[in-house]
């Protein structure tokens, strides 16, 4: 008699365990409401699930707006700051500057390197650099093309500033266990037990988004045979807010200008791009063979190059979501595309997403429309998806084209370098590009207001 009771009592575990996954799909993919009450309900505009660089930042900007917004993040914001967390630095293009000074943010960034020129070389391990190369120049274009900023200084930057926004509101540490995405708005519960109601959801989750997953879009995606490897490199010279990109067998191995440390010592960011297997080597080594590994690599323009802090390893891959949104919700950055990070666009890419969505969000308010209705949302997906598959297109052509030691192939693309170099009508096209400001731009990446 014992057996068959703690029979049915495990069959009637099974039974409200089975119940419960199935209130769970019922809450993400058939958009039912949520059971149930909870102490608290924060009402919002717009919730933002991850509050990493691109998620806090749309909520910076459409805080900045006027537009009520929740960001909820499960990372801790004292963790995402330590060096230990994200070892990597961003070049934030100009456009992306302009979208961050129009709303304030950029006042907040404390360390930023300019990058006033660009130089492309092509190579061999341990030879010099082809002759035959590509020079931008800033003072063609009459600003930076950029800045080079470490990802934890963005992140202080970050929460810096978002406590001076009187409609942004921060939860983290913290987790969202349900959505319910209905015709009449969004409901989601934390893990804490409170929800929260708002018109629309913006997945700014990751390349691995949940959100994206229970909303059944599928995604396109695709292994490299390379790993990023990323590191914090002193040098004898100063580098005059040059950024290297030497293409190698292997891939490219960038030499980003950073801003001098305290003490005066010349910094730089590198992006070491490695087959795999070697990467895991080559992130182990001794400092001084490090160093001089890099230096097989870069060449002595720098002088003596030697490594300081942690270094990060990274496998590289690529994302394309098919289909930007669905009801009452969006897809941002990664969530909706991840490329190789041949040209530095990766995060860039995200910050255009945030100002064409933040666009969509405040002009549909405007005009007294449901921010989380189709109309903005397809305006949004219709905005993004042209510029990022064609940049998905290009970084993908880009490796493989580069990452050959073929000699005719070499020849040709060489070749193709010098003529670019050389015209400067078409130069400059690749320079807007560069600084992200070419293009069907928003208000914000040109520097105008919402």
């Amino acid at each position: 008699m014992a057996a068959i009771g703690l029979k049915r009592r495990m069959a009637a575990l099974d039974k409200r365990a089975l119940t419960a996954d199935l209130e769970r799909m019922s809450a993400f993919v058939e958009n039912t409401p949520l059971s149930g009450e909870s102490a608290e309900t924060i009402t919002a505009d717009v919730l933002i699930v991850g509050g990493g660089l691109v998620g806090s930042t749309l909520g910076c900007v459409l805080a900045s707006a006027g537009i009520e917004t929740v960001v909820v993040d499960r990372e801790d914001p004292a963790s995402v700051m330590e060096a230990s967390f994200d070892g990597r630095a961003s070049a934030i293009a100009a456009g992306s500057r302009h979208m961050m000074e129009s709303v304030g943010l950029w006042a907040e960034v404390a360390a930023a390197q300019p990058i006033r020129d660009i130089r492309v070389t092509d190579g061999k391990v341990g030879r010099k650099a082809s002759a035959l190369s590509l020079h931008y120049d800033h003072r063609e274009i009459g600003e930076p093309f950029g800045h080079i900023v470490e990802n934890r200084e963005l992140r202080k930057a970050q929460h810096r500033f978002i406590p001076k926004l009187e409609t942004l509101r921060l939860l983290a540490p913290m987790g969202v266990s349900l959505v319910a995405r209905r015709p009449d708005g969004v409901e989601a519960k934390l893990d804490d037990g409170r929800r929260v109601r708002a018109q629309l959801v913006c997945a700014c989750d990751g390349r691995n988004s949940r959100l994206r997953e229970d909303a059944g879009i599928k995604t396109t995606r695709w292994e490299y045979w390379q790993a990023g490897i990323v590191a914090t490199v002193e040098h004898e010279k100063p580098h005059r807010g040059t950024a290297w990109e030497h293409f190698l067998p292997s891939g490219p191995f960038a030499m980003l200008p950073m801003v001098d440390a305290a003490d005066g010592t010349h910094r730089s960011s590198i992006v070491w791009t490695e087959r795999k297997d070697l990467s895991e080597w080559a992130v182990k080594l001794p400092d001084h063979a490090f160093g001089q590994e890099l230096e097989r690599r870069f060449g002595d323009r720098l002088g003596r190059l030697r490594p300081v802090g942690p270094r990060f390893r990274y496998p590289l891959s690529g994302l394309n979501a098919s289909r930007y949104i669905d009801r009452r919700l969006a897809l941002v950055g990664d969530a909706a595309h991840a490329i190789h990070p041949i040209a530095g666009q990766g995060l860039n890419m995200g910050l255009r997403d945030v100002a064409a969505l933040a666009e969509c969000i405040v002009d549909a308010r405007r005009l007294g429309m449901d921010v989380g209705a189709r109309g903005p949302l397809e305006r949004y997906q219709r905005w993004r998806r042209v510029d990022n598959l064609a940049l998905v297109a290009a970084t993908d052509s880009l490796d493989r084209l580069f990452s050959t030691d073929i000699a005719p192939i070499r020849l040709a693309r060489d070749l193709g370098l010098a003529a670019v170099d050389r015209l400067d009508p078409l130069k400059r096209v690749f320079m807007r590009h560069a600084m992200g400001t070419f293009g069907d731009l928003p208000r914000l990446i040109r520097g105008k207001p919402l």
